[in-house]
């Protein structure tokens, strides 16, 4: 599986009971998106054997410290590593200041570049786009502006099957065959057809992280059938009074988002510190969406 999404932290606001504060890796095809850096990131991705090394980008829904605070150590230790390749880093507006001064009075020049996107608060906008994969942000409902972001897996190309190829095909011939192109002969018939000498495509997959976010059916429209999706469940539906004050949802809330946005699985994640034990939330949310799991520190989540 070349989609494949790692829990590195899974609590709010404080650690406690064994969790960490907010933050995972999304591995696709070895490429490695890290989402949000909570406290304690860096010792996480070290617990998990997740090599710092290959994160290339790392995407932060906004600028409450349970999502950042673990953002400037896991920078200095790249520094002091040696790290030289430039680090991709998308964020809300005032974290580059953030950066900048702390970096500022530690007399700290990082050894490698960092370039920096802004995401616009309130609004959905491309961040990233390349040959594989598009990441894009959209807004969510919490007291201060918060991003989501959307991973979309470009379409494939056909795969290569050698007991199929016809005799004497030519590395040219072969990337036609890649992109769904029939081989044809000198006078522009089709020799060989496409459809029998090669696979069909491996599935695109889609993974949407809703950060701090109270209950908005408005997410729909950026979320729907989606194959996993990260939804927060801070508290259980009896503190729904209290999710909605604090602008957080309950674990019901989020089953219920999943079902109308017809999701694949749906992943619960930042929760409260009153919750000791995790398996109430994880009931309460699959008496309305079966799919549903809790996003446990060092689980694995894959669409399949």
């Amino acid at each position: 599986m070349s989609f494949v999404l790692k829990i590195l932290g899974s609590n709010s606001a404080a650690p406690a009971h064994n969790r960490n504060q907010t933050s995972q890796v999304l591995v696709v095809d070895d490429e490695h998106f890290l989402i949000d850096c909570g406290e304690g990131t860096q010792l996480q991705l070290k617990k998990y054997k997740v090599k710092a090394t290959k994160i290339n980008h790392i995407f932060i829904s906004h600028l409450h410290g349970d999502h950042y605070y673990g953002l400037i150590g896991l920078l200095s230790t790249m520094h002091l590593y040696g790290r030289k390749a430039r680090l991709f880093l998308y964020g809300p507006p005032g974290l580059s200041e953030i950066l900048s001064l702390q970096f500022k009075y530690s007399n700290t020049t990082l050894n490698f570049p960092i370039q920096f996107k802004e995401w616009v608060p309130g609004t959905s906008e491309v961040l990233l786009e390349n040959q594989k994969i598009t990441v894009s942000s959209f807004p969510v409902s919490h007291r201060i502006s918060c991003s989501g972001f959307l991973f979309r897996e470009k379409p494939k190309n056909r795969r290569i099957e050698k007991s199929l190829l016809p005799p004497n095909v030519t590395p040219t011939l072969i990337i036609k065959l890649k992109n769904g192109e029939d081989l044809l002969d000198e006078n522009g018939n089709i020799k060989y057809k496409n459809s029998e000498v090669t696979l069909p495509p491996r599935p695109s997959y889609s993974y949407a992280y809703c950060a701090d976010t109270k209950y908005e059916e408005s997410l729909i429209q950026y979320i729907a059938s989606v194959d996993m999706l990260y939804h927060e469940g801070t508290f259980l539906d009896d503190m729904r009074e209290r999710a909605e004050l604090t602008f957080h949802s309950t674990a019901a809330q989020a089953a219920t988002l999943a079902l109308k946005a017809g999701v694949g699985k749906l992943i619960l994640g930042h929760f409260s510190t009153r919750y000791k034990e995790l398996n109430p939330l994880l009931e309460e949310a699959l008496t309305v969406f079966k799919e549903s799991y809790l996003g446990i520190e060092g689980t694995d989540f894959s669409p399949a």
